[in-house]
């Protein structure tokens, strides 16, 4: 028997051999289509290519496309479980032409394959077809000996697919399989076509036309095929079974829950144990590619999914956490064709692992309210709204687990109650959004996050991505279009561009729509929306518009190096300066990083160099950078460091980068640096590049300051460094290396020069005379008073005392004409100072200088004056002091 992993190969192998690219599967987060929760087909990922948008170097692929359905349109959760053939996850098989082969070698294909590489009686297969689609219906016939009873023309739009309202559509034929007359149904247009007697296996779209907003036609001018086959119905098929959960894989899964359970597989709990192995599928491959719990969009379907199936393990009597020990077990099944689960299996057990002890927690209180709410109400009643509306607001119960637990005792739910009382709570916290200033301002981004739910964003795993313009803003209201040179504010409903927080600045970038081009400088965040605040530099961009959203690459790229480059940092300080060391703030913005800190004294040099040197060790180390989703008590007993300031919800981002060799101290005994962080980071701390500590200094009381560069910006400030080494060694005929003796030498040479030239300068300023000038006697004192030239008012003092010393007892008052302001010193010898005070003198000379004040001790003294024309009134005023 061969098994859902041959199937998939021999399928991918046959088109490989018939010309086509294997194309790996896209994630399930669609990039190029906006309007999809999840990819749900395999035509997602091309879907540009068949418009013309794209073009790629192959016209033929095929792909094994991972697919889910669990929300908006396409949403099959309620039937999970319950029906042979309906999934959350599912593989698509397809194979596609973007303008090469078209409806021959499409039909040619299938049937060959079908019949000859997979052994299927051609007896047991009919075929579906437009019903004008006469050509198809030709080759069916010619290709392989179809009669007309087993052609069956569809006059519906089952038989006729359209990407949407306008674009590219065309007509299908569709291959079934017919398990026998044993089976109650009949062929597909007939009156008992819902029965499992034929069982549609295979889907092919012969995209040929373009369809317009009038309903009018015309050729596209590159026609191209788009075909699927569900690998769980085919390989159901090949396997002889009737029921997609009885093919290896599934049976492999519902095996692993019911050993995990200690239930019989096909025992009275066959039902759980399908819904476990379906939903284990979905909620493992979208962690994988990204998605994570949350109580918005896709992590809020997530969610759901995950809640679902803990509930079914709970009612298999599981005590503990289920889910995430049967992730082992889907790795074994298909990890092989998807390594990228392998590589996220720690991440999806601890999610699911979080996520069920968390919910384990409130399920037996939310099933007792409910069973309490059922006993109030008459037999066989609806729950009431109001009662399944608290469910999901006090326990995080949606509407649907509830829906699924009354389903078992054939009861439903007053879903218009349920409505009325969301309308309710909705309509209360619009009320309490008011204020003045920025909460104010803000009431408009809660409207908008009503009206359209919380921008949802996808910035972590890429940094482009297609979205609907949801709102346009300016001056604080919305409008329908913005034009050329309009400053506006732009909201969609999935986003790259990460909004403004915890220190990390906002992206820019472009948002792009058919009519015209948005450049975004900014992004902040409020009441869960995105704001994209941005001027239209080309056309116009108007309301419900497709659009495809581009981070700037080099900026975002500068931004998480210097992001990421805070963590080792934050840890580097903790190591050297202490464990009371925290964050007190921080700027990550594309040009520069700056840390705020605990610490009280400044930061040695030997402590400066110790933390750079620490951070490009964990640099270079170039390790990988993960993120894991857990509450916040748990980051933190794991010792996960919190950003000061932050307000954290029912689940953190705790990101880890550095892998410690055993002689450290690490929050978890194996990382270096662990921290609560919602920010974009590298992938490989060797992304960071390098880091250069340009300054520390203080902040505040209590607070230190570090400002840092990272990657290019840190290689062309160490250039610049370099460049201006070399300058100085040029200058200085020196190498780099006797730089710092040769100035040292010279700033010794410029100090003795210095003293040489005071000396001449004193020697000149008295005329050259050893006596220095002669003295009058005032008031029975010596005095000597001069005006100098070619001195400054430093040098003063010094000829001061020189004059003190010739005098032997006596005063001096010298004035600097410095050819701007001058200035003027006062000295009186040690015997004189109790009878006469330098400080009188040099204050009285200062006022008729035009200065005031002056200062110093009775027997030396300084000030300043404004016009070196009043230097005779000066000596004069000094004279008067000493007359009395």
């Amino acid at each position: 028997m061969a098994s859902l992993n041959d199937i998939r190969s021999t399928f991918l192998d046959f088109f490989q051999r018939n010309g086509h690219r294997v194309v790996e599967s896209s994630p399930l987060v669609p990039r190029n289509d906006p309007t999809l929760m999840f990819a749900n087909s395999g035509m997602v990922q091309f879907k540009n290519c068949f418009t013309g948008v794209e073009t790629r170097d192959y016209k033929r692929a095929t792909t094994a496309q991972k697919c889910v359905r669990a929300g908006g349109k396409h949403n099959d959760l309620d039937n999970v479980g319950y029906t042979a053939r309906h999934h959350t996850f599912f593989e698509m098989l397809g194979n596609f032409s973007f303008g090469d082969y078209f409806k021959a070698e499409a039909i040619a294909f299938s049937w060959e394959l079908l019949t000859k590489d997979f052994g299927i009686d051609p007896k047991k297969l009919c075929v579906t077809v437009y019903h004008t689609d006469d050509e198809a219906a030709g080759i069916w016939k010619k290709v392989a000996g179809l009669d007309d009873a087993r052609i069956i023309r569809i006059p519906t739009d089952d038989n006729f697919w359209r990407m949407g309202p306008t674009g590219p559509c065309g007509p299908c034929t569709e291959i079934f399989y017919d398990h026998g007359d044993h089976i109650w149904g009949g062929p597909p247009g007939s009156n008992d076509e819902d029965g499992d007697r034929f069982i549609e296996i295979w889907n092919n779209v012969f995209m040929q036309n373009e369809q317009f907003a009038d309903g009018t036609m015309r050729p596209l001018d590159m026609q191209s095929i788009d075909t699927g086959m569900g690998l769980e119905r085919i390989g159901a098929l090949l396997q002889g079974k009737h029921d997609n959960y009885d093919t290896d894989l599934m049976r492999s899964l519902i095996e692993a829950s019911a050993h995990a359970t200690s239930n019989d597989p096909d025992g009275p709990g066959k039902v759980h144990h399908r819904v476990i192995a379906d939903h284990l599928r979905s909620t493992s491959f979208l962690i994988a590619d990204g998605v994570m719990p949350s109580n918005e969009g896709r992590g809020y379907v997530l969610r759901r999914i995950m809640r679902r199936a803990m509930r079914h393990a709970h009612i298999l009597g599981a005590q503990d956490p289920v889910m995430f020990r049967l992730v082992p077990a889907l790795v074994r099944q298909m990890g092989a064709a998807y390594p990228e689960l392998a590589r996220a299996q720690s991440l999806i057990e601890e999610t699911l692992k979080l996520e069920e002890t968390k919910f384990k927690q409130t399920l037996d209180r939310g099933l007792k309210l409910l069973d309490d709410e059922l006993a109030r109400i008459p037999e066989g009643a609806d729950l009431p709204g109001a009662a399944a509306f608290k469910l999901y607001d006090t326990y995080g119960f949606p509407l649907d687990l509830t829906q699924d637990a009354l389903r078992e005792k054939g009861r439903a739910v007053d879903v218009t109650g349920f409505d009325a009382a969301m309308a309710e709570q909705k309509t209360k916290a619009r009320a309490a959004w008011s204020g003045t200033g920025e909460a104010k301002d803000a009431k408009i981004w809660f409207e908008l996050a009503e009206a359209h739910g919380a921008t949802e964003f996808l910035g972590y795993d890429t940094e482009t991505a297609e979205g609907v313009v949801n709102a346009l803003v300016r001056d604080g209201g919305e409008v329908a279009d913005a034009a050329t040179g309009s400053a506006v504010q732009i909201v969609v409903n999935q986003t790259p561009f990460y909004g403004e927080s915890g220190g990390q600045v906002g992206d820019a970038g472009y948002i792009r729509t058919a009519t015209g081009l948005a450049h975004v400088t900014d992004t902040k965040k409020s009441a869960g929306v995105f704001i994209h605040v941005a001027e239209v530099v080309e056309g116009k961009i108007v309301k419900g518009q497709p659009a495809k959203l581009e981070v700037e690459h080099k900026r975002r790229g500068a931004i998480r190096a210097n992001h990421s480059a805070t963590h080792l940092l934050h840890e580097a300080l903790r190591r050297a300066l202490g464990e009371h060391v925290a964050q007190r703030g921080s700027l990550n913005a594309p040009d520069r990083l700056r840390f705020d800190f605990s610490h009280s004294a400044g930061m040695s040099a030997h402590e400066i160099a110790t933390v750079e040197a620490e951070v490009n060790e964990y640099v270079r180390q170039n390790t990988p950078v993960e993120t894991r989703i857990m509450t916040p008590d748990d980051a933190r007993a794991l010792g996960a460091q919190a950003l000061f300031g932050e307000k954290y919800g029912d689940e953190v981002r705790v990101v880890s980068m550095g892998a410690l060799d055993g002689s450290g101290k690490g929050a978890d005994g194996r990382t270096y640096s662990l921290e609560l962080c919602g920010g974009t980071h590298v992938a490989r701390t060797g992304d960071i590049g390098a880091f250069v500590l340009l300054a520390e200094s203080a902040s505040s009381a209590g607070v230190r300051r570090i400002e840092a560069l990272t990657g290019q910006a840190a290689l062309d400030h160490l250039r610049m460094q370099d460049a201006r080494l070399a300058d100085v060694a040029a200058v200085l005929k020196a190498s780099a290396a006797e730089v710092v003796d040769r100035v040292k030498a010279l700033a010794e040479e410029r100090r003795a020069l210095q003293n040489e030239v005071a000396q001449l300068r004193r020697e000149v300023a008295m005329g050259g005379k050893a006596a220095g000038p002669d003295a009058k006697e005032i008031g029975g004192v010596k005095f000597i008073a001069q005006v100098l030239t070619g001195v400054s008012g430093k040098d003063l003092p010094a000829l001061i005392d020189e004059m003190k010393a010739r005098l032997g007892s006596g005063a001096v008052l010298l004035i600097a004409d410095t050819g701007a302001k001058p200035a003027v010193a006062a000295g009186v010898t040690a015997d004189l100072t109790g009878r006469i005070s330098a400080v009188s003198l040099v204050k009285a000379a200062a006022e008729a200088l035009g200065g005031k004040g002056g200062g110093g001790r009775p027997d030396m003294a300084q000030a300043g004056g404004a016009d070196i024309a009043g230097a005779e009134a000066a000596i004069k005023a000094a004279e008067a002091v000493l007359e009395g």
